[in-house]
């Protein structure tokens, strides 16, 4: 075969080094992306564009502010925030730095600010990159916005040339697990206490997209964000995890020499 299997039930590899030892596939005629420009990104049903503290803050923290409890911030590495100006806070530190992207998610229905994303541990050299950091508020959660923001995002990057997209959460989060699967990421493993945050242990679950699978997860995402893929109670005909489901791989690390193919 003409390239590794993705790290799936097995690696294959027809390549060798002139030890005669499986190596990966040749990465020819590649060139590292750039970092990602904070360009507007448009969809049907929202727009992503910079994080800005004097024009999203307030919008920000007010939508956060209509749920009921403060669950939803129990897996993200940052917040809640008692008050307005903490949050303005954040956006001018946390929400400003170099070696992050943030997005502010515009509902285009309201034309408010309603949720937050951003592409972290951006590696041009390597071709990856991951998105994370997410809130949504009850302004889009579990609503098209929400899946779109991501799939804009995602587009954006294998768009620039990136190789490897990334979706990491805390190992017990169970909705973003099954976020991630729906989008079309596919496990890779779990990092044991890879991080301490909030003051407590985190287990780090990996998941990922890579350039070869994107054409059909992109297919797979416009078909479900379609106008038409809604009746008019805004229900979905089809499900984007049934969509999805069937380019899921799943991970063991075995290499299987060409002899044994």
């Amino acid at each position: 075969m003409a390239d590794q299997a993705r790290c799936g039930l097995r690696i294959v590899t027809p390549f060798r080094n002139n030890h005669g030892q499986p190596v990966g596939f040749p990465v020819q005629d590649w060139s590292p992306p750039p970092l990602p420009p904070l360009e507007v990104l448009t969809g049907h049903y929202c727009r992503l564009e910079a994080l800005d503290p004097e024009r999203h803050a307030e919008q920000l923290h007010a939508a956060n502010s209509l749920e009921a409890d403060d669950r939803g911030w129990t897996y993200v590495g940052y917040g809640p925030f008692a008050t307005a100006a903490d949050y303005r806070q954040w956006t001018e530190t946390y929400g400003q730095r170099d070696d992050h992207r943030f997005y502010a998610i515009i509902d285009l229905d309201s034309g408010r600010a309603a949720g937050v994303a951003a592409y972290l541990r951006m590696d041009p050299a390597s071709g990856s990159i991951e998105v994370g950091a997410i809130k949504y508020t009850p302004l889009i959660s579990r609503q098209p916005a929400a899946t779109e923001a991501m799939h804009l995002m995602m587009h954006h990057a294998f768009k620039l040339g990136y190789r490897r997209y990334e979706w990491k959460c805390d190992a017990l989060n169970e909705p973003s697990r099954l976020a991630a699967e729906r989008l079309g990421f596919s496990y890779e493993g779990t990092f044991c206490q890879a991080l301490i945050y909030k003051g407590r242990n985190r287990d780090t679950a990996w998941f990922s997209v890579i350039d070869r699978e994107w054409p059909a997860l992109k297919t797979a995402h416009e078909q479900w964000l379609a106008p038409d893929n809604f009746d008019a109670q805004g229900h979905q005909i089809v499900s984007l995890s049934g969509l999805t489901a069937a380019l899921l791989r799943q991970h063991h690390w075995t290499v299987v020499p060409e002899e044994h193919q």
